[in-house]
């Protein structure tokens, strides 16, 4: 996952403060020399490293943190201030005309980059806030771009205007203007060609693009994986186009994370969003505060909320807390709760969002982890998924058959879910007559 490398170089220097009574100023130079050495490894820009670094030392060497209790938890809040403040303090959202006009979003980016998956997951979310979005294939040269736009648009109900790739990008843009008035679209989003590196073609294409239609955000696409590169595209872009804002994909990969704290720095534009998987729902809002939490091991519980309330269904979960109160927990419920955490982005992705779990930096939970308790559930009978009390060694042993596995794995089920039920159960006494947030965790793990 991105940043597990730069958090645990973190996690390590702030173990060493906590753990000092007292902190000198020699204590806080020592432990800001590590964390200059962790951002450039990272591949944090040299220069947005060391005005960083300079901005944590001069607040945290003053007399209100060194006098302090807690000096070391002190010079923590204070990275995390500076972190947020480096990835530009607030969220910015992407300025959309009123509903009744029409909205144009250009994207750019190089190839590689997940510009045409990107411009998908983003026509996804405008349709999701009640916009009627349109896609505009204008990538003629790569072999299938317009096909790829065209299953992803499908995918996510939003129509895609194309002209094949016999006409110059300028005029397929110019016509989906046309198009996108007679068919109410009130946001066009058009694709754009990238190439392996920054060229005059490309530019003057998209300068061609931007003078002959009103372009009203100009977002470019850059691979966090690249590193300190996906800084110097971003640079180059703004000086030539103006960008507006960067989407920043592939943060679910092996990258440093440099990208993510050096881009708003280095071009004064901010990040809009973040890509995280390969699947069309996998589109974050960018929020800095909750990014540095990240990376500095805290957790996203935000994040993890917003997931949730998506995903889960409050009637479904209103429903299933009174079945846990009395006890009717079965089988069905817990088969529906996997299901849910799947929508969610799958366990490893809720547990890292989890403050203090402290993870593996090797940890993966596949997405077939939970085939195997799937296909145990789907051989039990309706009365047995509803009624677990009378799973006896018999039917046990069929289940096992039926689902391939030895019955050891039917009865470990078994015995974990009778263990969450009793859990969940106590839990349920323990919140009677408090105050219950309207946030639902799934259950069932």
């Amino acid at each position: 996952m991105a940043f597990d490398s730069l958090t645990d170089k973190l996690q390590n220097v702030f173990r060493n403060l906590r753990g000092k009574g007292r902190l000198s100023e020699a204590d806080v130079k020592a432990a800001l020399k590590e964390v200059k050495l962790a951002l450039l490894e990272a591949d944090v820009n040299f220069k947005v490293v060391k005005d960083f670094v300079k901005a944590v030392q001069e607040r945290a060497v003053g007399q209100d943190v060194m006098n302090s209790l807690t000096p070391g938890q002190m010079v923590i809040k204070i990275v995390n201030e500076e972190m947020v403040k480096l990835m530009g303090s607030e969220t910015t959202e992407i300025a959309l005309r009123p509903a009744s006009e029409i909205t144009v979003i250009l994207m750019c980016g190089l190839q590689g980059a997940g510009k045409t998956t990107a411009t998908a997951k983003l026509a996804g979310t405008f349709k999701k806030k009640g916009r009627n979005p349109l896609l505009v294939a204008c990538d003629i040269y790569r072999p299938a771009a317009i096909q790829q736009l065209q299953i992803n648009g499908e995918k996510q109900g939003v129509p895609v205007f194309t002209m094949g790739d016999g006409h110059k990008p300028v005029n397929i843009a110019k016509a989906a203007m046309e198009h996108a008035k007679k068919s109410g679209n009130n946001v066009v989003i058009i694709d754009t060609a990238g190439r392996l590196h920054i060229d005059e073609d490309m530019m003057d294409e998209l300068i061609e693009i931007r003078e002959n239609i009103q372009v009203d955000q100009s977002i470019l696409v850059v691979d966090a994986m690249t590193g300190q590169d996906a800084v110097n595209v971003a640079q180059v872009f703004n000086e030539k186009i103006q960008i507006d804002g960067v989407i920043l994909t592939k943060l679910d990969g092996d990258t440093r994370g440099g990208a993510a704290l050096s881009i708003r720095a280095v071009t004064g534009r901010p990040i809009l969003y973040i890509g995280t998987g390969e699947k069309l729902t996998d589109l974050e809002q960018f929020y800095p505060d909750r990014m540095a939490s990240r990376i500095l091991g805290m957790g996203d519980i935000l994040t993890l909320i917003d997931k949730a309330q998506a995903e889960i269904d409050e009637q479904k979960a209103l429903e299933l807390e009174k079945k846990i109160r009395k006890a009717e927990f079965n089988f069905d419920d817990f088969l529906e709760q996997m299901q849910q955490v799947k929508k969610m982005g799958g366990l490893t992705s809720i547990l890292s969002m989890l403050p203090g779990m402290g993870l593996p930096k090797d940890l993966d939970i596949p997405e077939d982890a939970t085939k195997g308790v799937e296909s145990i559930i789907f051989s039990m009978t309706k009365e047995e998924r509803q009624n677990p009390d009378i799973l006896n060694p018999s039917r046990k042993k069929r289940i096992a058959k039926g689902a391939g596995v030895d019955i050891s794995e039917v009865n470990r089920l078994v015995k974990q879910f009778e263990q969450s039920r009793k859990m969940m159960k106590q839990m349920s006494g323990m919140m009677s007559g408090k105050k219950r947030s309207k946030f639902k965790m799934p259950f069932g793990f």
